[in-house]
């Protein structure tokens, strides 16, 4: 078999795992993920991670690989999913990347390479009280003063993302790199492996029950408790992996700050926002996805994926 890599992309709760695990069947593939929160430990339900018995009988890549207090971040989730992607074409088999968080989908199948400068602890605390006493705002125009395109594609609200772009152009600035080179923008190399994109899509009001119809199933299946042992084992609510969709709202009812009708309200709005927001990163005009938004186009979808690997395979 030739390098290929099929990847199955498009918004929370769209039904991306169970075709991928329907393909890796038929297709004889591994699953590696690209989902930015499915790499903690112990969030299992409010993620939506594969069931124990999905994992057995189709074998995946980058679940569970750290604790909820350690750092993750675009740079070694490319370092890792390059590695098992690797080792699934080694094995003759074929490596399908699936999931929503887009910078992982197109950092991996675009080839991006990132700066390899360090965190700079004491610049991020100070970026960091900037935020807090300035607003999110103060530290995006601060960035896109230093640095126009990459403010152009880091969301203002978004931080941790604002303050590490503001690290790699101070500390190459400090390096004594010219002011074209002082950029964040990766740049690219393309991967040495030929891709199929399939992305999943459903109108929208159909996606937004589909949400609220899996925040309900999460609830039943004791997602509060879950955020409550996190809780207990001493992961607050500050780390990054609890920023993720529900958590926060969760922990506050365990505090009893917050009623669960309300959490669950705000969870199903905040997920119908967020799906929204992916489509900025798949875009249903991108020329290289082949979109299905129906069981009957999906059919024709699977057999032009088939087709593509036995052509290329």
């Amino acid at each position: 078999m030739k390098k290929c890599l099929l990847a199955i992309v498009g918004p929370t709760a769209v039904g991306k795992s169970a075709r991928a695990l329907d393909l890796a069947a038929k297709l004889g593939g591994e699953i590696v993920s690209a989902d930015s929160r499915q790499v903690y430990r112990h969030m299992d339900i409010g993620t939506g991670k594969p069931s124990a018995d999905e994992r057995a009988a189709v074998r995946h890549h980058l679940i569970d690989i750290v604790d909820p207090d350690d750092e993750y971040s675009l740079a070694l989730f490319l370092q890792q999913a390059t590695s098992a992607v690797d080792e699934v074409l080694v094995r003759g088999n074929l490596p399908i990347l699936v999931g929503g968080t887009g910078q992982y989908v197109w950092g991996l199948l675009e080839g991006w390479k990132l700066s390899q400068i360090p965190p700079d602890p004491e610049l991020r605390e100070r970026l960091e009280a900037r935020a807090a006493d300035q607003g999110h705002e103060a530290l995006h125009r601060e960035l896109a003063r230093v640095d126009e395109r990459a403010a152009g594609r880091t969301d203002p609200r978004n931080v941790r993302r604002v303050v590490r772009a503001l690290e790699v152009v101070y500390a190459r600035r400090d390096m004594g790199l010219e002011q074209d080179d002082a950029t964040s923008d990766p740049g690219k190399e393309p991967p040495p492996y030929m891709t199929h994109v399939v992305g999943l899509s459903m109108d929208r009001s159909d996606l937004y029950q589909r949400i609220d119809d899996r925040v309900d199933s999460m609830i039943d299946a004791g997602w509060t408790d879950e955020v409550r042992g996190l809780l207990e084992r001493g992961y607050g609510i500050e780390l990054p992996s609890m920023s993720s969709l529900g958590y926060s709202q969760l922990a506050r009812v365990v505090a009893g700050e917050m009623s669960l009708e309300s959490a669950v309200e705000e969870i199903k709005h905040r997920t119908h926002r967020f799906a929204r927001n992916q489509f900025t990163w798949f875009r249903t005009d991108d020329e290289r996805i082949h979109w299905s938004n129906s069981s009957e186009q999906w059919d024709e979808t699977e057999r032009a994926a088939t087709e593509w690997l036995v052509a290329n395979g």
